[in-house]
């Protein structure tokens, strides 16, 4: 038994029978095997604090720091105000648990309402839960909730441009639990309306549809009459979205969805190597009782005093244990602080200013880049907030390397000659034309 497992081999034994499995390579069958570790961990013997201190001194010298990042795909380089920091770095918001005793979590209860009645409001609809691990998740539960919702429908269609890590977790959430899951075809960049309406009228009862806006290339689709069609068949409508954009493109309310998701990362989260992020989850009134995770409400007390209470639960995993859909540990509690402490400083003008600043940078990076003769819009026409693609007559990967080479994260791969490309309040005109000289010269 190695020193840092506790478990024996009868113990593992024991939980794989419990599993029906015989060995822990059927435990990870559905794992790549390209992903699979395939040998044990390479776990010294024991070191000094400074042996410890130098070691992860020289895997930090592994990394190669990008100064300016033009990477997006989700996820996006925004600025976060100091007072974030000083504000979640306080003890009793670092160490607060999840609030189940009401009298003594009142700090925290009242940032979750907070929070809940900010997002509410970022997206257009009455309510917010608090919250998920990330957008992925959340829009997996944005399925399961449809799925709830329409009782005996077990179909949900997903547009294939909502992005692919995104339809990846939902299309395991569906096989799991029992869900047919289809997409609905993509054409010239957009979600095929055609064959929505199609696949809406098959005779096959429909429980929600998922869209994206804006969507996996950065394009924001007209969605007008979609709710009402989505509607018409008793369907929900479901919208994938980013947190700051709704700062200025059109909410998921104003669209007529029902259920908004999300991951609020880029309201000034750091990229931080993945994680950890915050998955929003906000639907209309009538959904309420069927939200997973926790909703805190506002009321007062005996002596008339404002306080704070958990109003909806029960799908939490203290109540339902195993039947729960969440599981919602503090660390996202935290992250709900983070999003509700920037939206507080930045207020609508500040978030309104933010997009104004992307959507400025990356009309003028797409302009720059069509100038060069190399690069050209690869959905000419198609409206974008702060994010586009590019087709290229070079290799994308040798445009990453080079820009690399300078410090530039120069975008994220989407295909052989493509390169989808993101601009931030971050990102200064010299980067601008530092990227744009890299692919002129490549």
């Amino acid at each position: 038994m190695h020193r840092y497992i506790p478990h024996t081999p009868a113990d593992r034994a024991a939980m794989l029978a419990r599993c029906g499995m015989q060995s822990e390579a059927e435990l990870y069958a559905d794992v790549p095997r390209e992903l699979l570790l395939g040998r044990h961990y390479a776990i010294g013997s024991e070191m000094s604090e400074k042996e410890v201190r130098d070691f992860f001194r020289s895997l930090d010298d592994l990394n190669r720091p990008a100064a300016v990042c033009f990477a997006g795909n989700g996820f996006y380089h925004h600025m976060a105000p100091a007072a974030i920091g000083a504000v979640i770095a306080r003890s009793e918001f670092l160490t607060a648990y999840t609030p189940y005793q009401p009298e003594i979590s009142q700090g925290t209860l009242q940032y979750i309402f907070e929070y809940q009645t900010m997002m509410a409001s970022l997206t257009g609809l009455a309510v917010s839960n608090a919250s998920m691990y990330d957008g992925t998740t959340a829009t997996a539960e944005a399925m399961m909730l449809c799925v709830a919702a329409t009782r005996k429908r077990r179909r949900v269609l997903i547009s294939a441009t909502v992005d692919e890590a995104t339809r990846s977790v939902v299309a395991t959430y569906a096989r799991y639990h029992g869900v047919e899951l289809s997409v609905v075809p993509e054409h010239d960049g957009v979600t095929d309306r055609a064959a929505l309406t199609e696949m809406l009228a098959s005779g096959n009862p429909v429980a929600g549809v998922i869209v994206a806006s804006p969507n996996r290339h950065g394009i924001l689709e007209d969605y007008t009459g979609l709710a009402d069609e989505v509607h018409a068949t008793k369907a929900l409508l479901a919208m994938h979205t980013i947190a700051a954009d709704l700062g200025v493109i059109r909410t998921p309310g104003e669209w007529g969805a029902d259920i908004a998701t999300g991951d609020a990362q880029s309201l000034g989260m750091p990229l931080s190597y993945g994680g950890p992020y915050l998955g929003f989850l906000c639907a209309s009134k009538a959904l309420m009782r069927k939200v997973p995770g926790r909703i805190v409400g506002a009321t007062t007390d005996a002596d008339g005093r404002r306080v704070f209470v958990l109003t909806l639960q029960a799908r939490e995993q203290h109540i339902r244990r195993e039947k729960a859909t969440s599981n919602i540990c503090s660390n996202q509690g935290l992250m709900a602080l983070y999003a509700t402490v920037y939206l507080s400083l930045m207020g609508p003008e500040g978030l309104r200013e933010v997009c104004e600043a992307g959507y400025r940078g990356a009309h003028l990076l797409l302009q720059r880049l069509e100038a060069t003769g190399k690069a050209r819009a690869a959905f000419p026409g198609k409206p974008f907030l702060n994010e586009f693609a590019i087709d290229t007559d070079l290799d994308a990967d040798t445009i990453i390397e080079r820009a690399l080479d300078r410090g530039i994260l120069a975008g994220v791969k989407t295909g052989p000659n493509r390169l989808l490309i993101a601009v931030t309040e971050m990102q200064t005109e010299a980067d601008i034309d530092s990227l744009v000289d890299i692919i002129a010269n490549a």
